[in-house]
């Protein structure tokens, strides 16, 4: 028999939509539509006005987004109906708490989606770093001919037969190994949560995380962002990477110690690629900024322009999911907090 409209579950979506364009194109509107009551395709961007008071009183399922606004004691209690929210980008960390796992509430997100860009951004900058292309470039440029590049092609450089140690076997760092399979590296593996077995069946080798900084050509940092991470990257351990190796960072600045880092980067014996810093905007001032040997760019590995579509395309499966009696793929549950990102 065909539910009737009044019997779907009531759907609202809460985001900043500035930063969330491509997320919930209207064909995933639409689709939610045909399952759910959609109360307003335009997202709450605060709880305190009076639309945002009348949908929670509603709201069976909220799927959120960038700038979406803390789903705290407050907001639960203008949503008496909620059984559902979805996050449609990564880490839900200071959107909720554990108000919301006190009442059942369940919780699922798009992480898995996102870590498919980031990991894609990664093993296009390991290709890179191994063929020095940042320094090929720099070198063409300002001599305006091969003079200097055409000898550096005799150097113990590209990608065949080098070492990338993979710092963090997260969702981001399994598929950059999964990406790095089809070619000629060496991979060295550092989490303590992953055993010699489960490293072999990954197909890399499991290192401890010094002899992983001294072995590797590069190294690619994808460890969580937690009080036991902090800095884990310091100056004693940079200084155990080989001459000319290169860092990569597409996790967390606040896993590194930037001092350090930039310590070690003016000497010019290793490269550096850094997406994220800390604090997420470095001071005008810095030196990564302008560093010959740092490619910095603004936190962009992450869904950018229409790769934020899969974003809502898992967070729209998953409200389906929910609504058809099906298990979600990506639920959270409370004791999955302390180890997230």
């Amino acid at each position: 028999m065909t539910q009737s409209t009044s019997d779907r579950p009531a759907i609202a979506f809460a985001m900043q939509p500035s930063r969330t364009q491509h997320v919930l194109p209207e064909a995933l509107i639409q689709r939610l539509a045909t399952v759910g009551r959609v109360l307003d395709a335009a997202p709450m961007q605060g709880f305190g006005d009076d639309r945002a008071t009348k949908l929670l009183a509603e709201t069976e399922i909220l799927i959120t987004g960038w700038g979406a606004p803390t789903i705290d004691a407050t907001a639960l209690r203008q949503a008496p109906n909620l059984k559902l929210v979805v996050h449609a980008a990564g880490t839900v960390k200071g959107l909720l708490g554990d108000d919301l796992f006190d009442r059942g509430i369940q919780v699922s997100h798009s992480a898995q989606a996102n870590a498919l860009p980031v990991a894609e951004f990664t093993l296009a900058a390991i290709i890179f770093a191994g063929k020095k292309v940042f320094r090929f470039r720099d070198l063409y440029v300002a001599d305006r001919n091969r003079n200097q590049t055409v000898p550096m092609q005799a150097q113990a450089i590209g990608n065949y037969g080098r070492t990338v140690g993979i710092i963090g076997a997260s969702r981001i760092g399994r598929r950059v190994i999964e990406l790095l399979a089809p070619f000629s590296y060496r991979i060295l593996l550092y989490d303590p949560m992953v055993d010699a077995q489960e490293a072999a069946n990954l197909g890399v080798e499991k290192a401890e995380l010094d002899a992983l900084m001294a072995s590797s050509d590069i190294v690619s940092l994808h460890a969580p962002s937690l009080p036991a991470t902090h800095q884990m990257i310091n100056a004693s351990r940079l200084s155990l990477m080989k001459d000319g190796a290169t860092f990569i960072n597409t996790a967390r600045g606040a896993l590194v110690d930037e001092t350090a880092l930039i310590a070690v980067l003016k000497t010019g014996r290793i490269d550096a690629i850094i997406d994220v810093t800390d604090p997420e905007i470095p001071e005008a001032g810095s030196a990564f900024y302008d560093l010959p040997n740092v490619f910095l760019t603004p936190h962009i590995a992450g869904a950018v322009g229409l790769e934020r579509t899969r974003l809502g395309e898992m967070a729209v499966d998953e409200a389906i999911r929910f609504i058809e009696g099906k298990p979600l793929l990506y639920q959270i549950r409370r004791e999955d907090m302390a180890r997230m990102a």
